[in-house]
């Protein structure tokens, strides 16, 4: 079975990205992005990414997950420690993050180090979420093997009609990834896509235009 696509064709005409309209810091630019997203309102999720990351015989592993927060620190998401993605950065934390926004027309890539955040910040989050989602976080064994669906329903039974107050589990919690590149990506007409990055040193950031 094939398919060709090669007849597929998009122009991008919804903006531009002018060096001396930039702020220095990438962080600011990524809060005015994101909030522009939100407003239009056209992503169903604003902040699913991706997450890309090398397992331990050295392939890539890549999924979409949720953006729970960002500040000046960097970029949190929650999963389960012992899944592939968890195990992956526990082996090697370097990531990329990876944003795309149709609706606009950007692109953003975030590389950077993954490191777990305090207990204390994944139990407040882990308590905000609805029961449903504290339920398939206690019940499920990310990325092992189950014999069907049915196995996981039988758990997620069970575990409601359990006495038990809910708590989060030791082997789930938040990452977060601190940024030490940030390229901001923007369509152009003719396939001359704006492309600036951002890089972190001792010295604070520093920004460069990249060729499309």
């Amino acid at each position: 079975m094939s398919k060709d696509l090669s007849n597929y064709r998009k122009s991008y005409l919804l903006g531009e990205l002018i060096e001396s309209a930039l702020p220095e810091d990438p962080l600011e630019l990524f809060s005015d992005w994101f909030s522009n997203v939100e407003k239009i309102g056209e992503e169903i999720e604003p902040n699913a990414m991706s997450l890309a990351a090398i397992n331990s015989e050295n392939l890539p592993i890549s999924r979409i997950v949720l953006l729970k927060k960002f500040d000046v620190e960097g970029f949190v998401f929650y999963t389960n420690y012992n899944s592939r993605k968890g195990k992956s950065i526990s082996v090697n934390p370097a990531v990329c993050l990876s944003f795309f926004w149709s609706s606009v027309e950007q692109q953003v890539i975030i590389n950077g180090m993954a490191s777990k955040i305090s207990g204390k910040e994944s139990d407040t989050y882990f308590n905000s979420r609805p029961m449903g989602s504290q339920l398939g976080a206690i019940i499920s064994n990310q990325s092992e093997t189950i014999p069907s669906r049915k196995f996981l329903e039988n758990k997620m039974e069970k575990l409601k009609l359990s006495s038990k107050k809910l708590q989060r589990p030791k082997n789930w919690g938040g990452y977060i990834v601190k940024p030490l590149s940030i390229e901001f990506w923007q369509g152009r007409n003719n396939r001359l896509h704006d492309r600036i990055l951002y890089e972190r040193s001792i010295n604070g950031w520093s920004l460069r235009r990249l060729s499309p």
